[in-house]
């Protein structure tokens, strides 16, 4: 089941870049809300911010890390906990998501823009995103109830 989450998260990123490359010039911006919202076909060789430009052994090296531990932690630690399997699915989709377009590209498609607000992002950055938000509240709510248990 929470596989399955996985790979919906890969299939609507893979399918949005695929959108944007495809019928958007490199630069091109679309205004969806002005001052708010923008496609902006935009692409990434870092990470957020734009960090380690380039660095693509790096990232292949640490996303194939990273998927074993959320393979290993869906498996064991969080086996059972609904919010922690749903947080590390959605980790698992955004990171195969990326991955995939490093692999692929050399880089990543980025296309969400907020005017600012956030550097330019996609589907899987939010997946991301989500979902270690959701590992640090599941992580939190574990530690109270096991800190009652204790009690």
């Amino acid at each position: 089941m929470f596989y399955l989450l996985a790979l919906i998260v890969v299939a609507i990123d893979q399918l949005t870049k695929w959108l944007v490359v495809e019928n958007m010039e490199l630069g091109e911006r679309i205004t969806v809300i002005e001052n708010v919202f923008y496609i902006f076909s935009h692409r990434n060789q870092g990470a957020a911010f734009g960090i380690l430009q380039g660095q693509m052994w790096f990232f292949y090296i640490v996303t194939i890390f990273v998927i074993g531990v959320i393979i290993y932690l869906m498996q064991t630690d969080a086996k059972g906990n609904r919010l922690l399997q749903t947080a590390l699915a959605l980790i698992l989709g955004g990171a195969i998501g990326n991955f995939i377009d490093r692999v692929r590209n050399g880089e990543v498609v980025d296309f969400i823009d907020t005017f600012g607000t956030f550097p330019i992002f996609n589907i899987a950055d939010t997946a991301l995103t989500i979902g270690v938000g959701l590992f640090i509240i599941g992580l939190f709510l574990d530690g109270r109830k096991e800190k009652k248990g204790n009690a």
